[in-house]
């Protein structure tokens, strides 16, 4: 029986405040001792009272702005009742069953296809703590507890792993645009759910759904959903039925395991959290959400292509680095009519260096104001374009500018029509045969005789200058 696939994501984002979400400790816990970050709220202890965190409140809306989601005029926090070793009060404090965001999209790009796929709501709450687990038993770091996430629920639209994942590399860029999360999924920032099921094609139920949890990679969140379906589809085939379940993924084994029957809503005994009064957005408590917006990812690739003609292959990987983008654009800033040119060499020369030496954009001596004087002397004919790119890679070993690579190494082109018509002159002599052939109308002989000078100036002589001498020798 052929299937369709229905695919729902729950995604978490750090919010990167610089205090955790109802206390003051600070939110920043990497490469800290075990539970050394930590309070008396945060680690859940008696009598102690939460308050919002206002910079994680203005994120929540900056994100429902960009997003076109619809903002709840209020919406209140209330306690999500389950017993675990790293959750210490023993609830966690969320605003799931009272949204401050409800609904949205998101506009993304899959095999070279635009697609649209929604959000049902997005909340914002408080992360657990961590758990290491060992043979001998089972670690508690509270560090992390305290911490402030968005929790970002689509709708159940996806059609394929990919979509899923495409859509997922999308809302990490959007969050770090606009700043309210460094989404690196290798460092926890950012995790996800994914919930699928399987149903018979034309079928307008849903299928009995699996939650597979805390995917920590794009990659494994592709795999790990793949599995689902094989696993699915064979239990169907076979006339069984899908146990409702939450599922994790095993990286070594590449597959997915049980881990628990799926909880129902009434299972965390949802009720207004006491200590907390409803919030509301507005000037009149100081969470203005009226500001403008950066540049999104998805308006900076239309714009470089109608600004600069800067093809989506390329201009994906210029915006999927926001320091990236903003190196090409200072660049462009000084030099708007090379902008092709200046693409060029970053995805070329600058990006394979940069991978090679394992650096980013900043990292290199090359800045914006350097790659144009380098460009500069391409247009002026001081260099040509090829060793244009030999002075970059020079320029990026040895943090020296252009002019002295030039200078130093005598790589100017020659134009000086005196020496060059000698030079070719003796070519000329040296070749009565192509000579004959030229003269008897095969003119692609022509680039036989460039090449030559080429050879003789070792690439330095001026092309425009060195075409017009042949035609006027031969």
């Amino acid at each position: 029986m052929n299937y369709e696939v229905v695919i729902g994501l729950e995604i978490h984002a750090q919010l990167k405040t610089v205090s955790k979400m109802f206390c003051g400790c600070n939110n920043n816990a990497e490469g800290k001792d075990p539970n050394s970050v930590t309070c008396p709220v945060c680690m859940g202890l008696p009598g102690t009272l939460p308050v919002p965190n206002k910079k994680a409140l203005e994120f929540l809306y900056r994100f429902g702005r960009a997003t076109g989601s619809t903002i709840a005029p209020e919406f209140h926090f209330e306690r999500k009742q389950y017993f675990y070793p790293d959750l210490p009060k023993a609830y966690q404090i969320t605003s799931q069953t009272s949204a401050p965001l409800i609904g949205g999209y998101l506009d993304f790009f899959v095999n070279g296809e635009m697609i649209r796929r929604t959000i049902e709501h997005t909340h914002i709450e408080e992360d657990a703590g961590k758990l290491t687990h060992s043979a001998s038993g089972s670690l508690v770091d509270l560090n992390r507890a305290g911490t402030p996430l968005l929790e970002i629920v689509t709708n159940p639209v996806f059609t394929s792993p990919q979509e899923a994942k495409a859509f997922m590399q999308e809302l990490r860029l959007i969050l770090r645009y606009l700043d309210i999360s460094d989404a690196d999924m290798e460092k926890g920032h950012m995790r996800a759910d994914g919930n699928i099921s399987l149903r018979p094609v034309g079928q307008k139920e849903l299928g009995r759904k699996c939650e597979v949890k805390n995917i920590n990679s794009f990659n494994a969140m592709e795999r790990a959903l793949e599995y689902e379906i094989k696993r699915q589809t064979a239990i169907l085939d076979e006339g069984g039925t899908v146990a409702q379940e939450t599922r994790g993924w095993d990286e070594v084994k590449q597959a997915t395991y049980s881990q628990r029957s799926k909880e129902v809503a009434h299972d965390y005994r949802y009720f207004p959290e006491p200590d907390i009064p409803p919030i509301t957005q507005g000037k009149e408590n100081g969470l203005d959400i009226s500001g403008t917006l950066p540049e999104l990812p998805a308006q900076k690739r239309e714009r470089y292509l109608k600004e600069f003609g800067i093809e989506r292959k390329d201009s994906d990987i210029l915006v999927a680095d926001p320091a990236l983008a903003s190196y090409f654009e200072l660049a462009t800033k000084r030099d708007t009519k090379n902008a092709q040119r200046i693409n060029n060499l970053i995805v070329g020369e600058i990006l394979s260096f940069c991978n090679e030496q394992g650096k980013t954009i900043q990292d290199i001596s090359v800045t914006p104001e350097r790659l144009v004087e380098l460009i500069q002397n391409i247009d002026q004919g001081t260099i040509s374009l090829k060793v244009g790119r030999e002075v970059l890679a020079a320029m990026l070993t040895s943090g020296k500018k252009a002019d002295e690579i030039i200078s130093e190494q005598g790589l100017g082109q020659v134009s000086d029509t005196g020496e060059l018509e000698k030079i070719i002159s003796e070519i000329i002599t040296a070749n009565p045969g192509p000579v004959a052939e030229y003269k008897a109308g095969k003119e692609a002989v022509l680039a036989f005789f460039v090449g030559q000078v080429m050879k003789a100036t070792r690439g330095q002589a001026n092309p425009g200058v060195v075409n017009e001498l042949l035609k006027k020798l031969l």
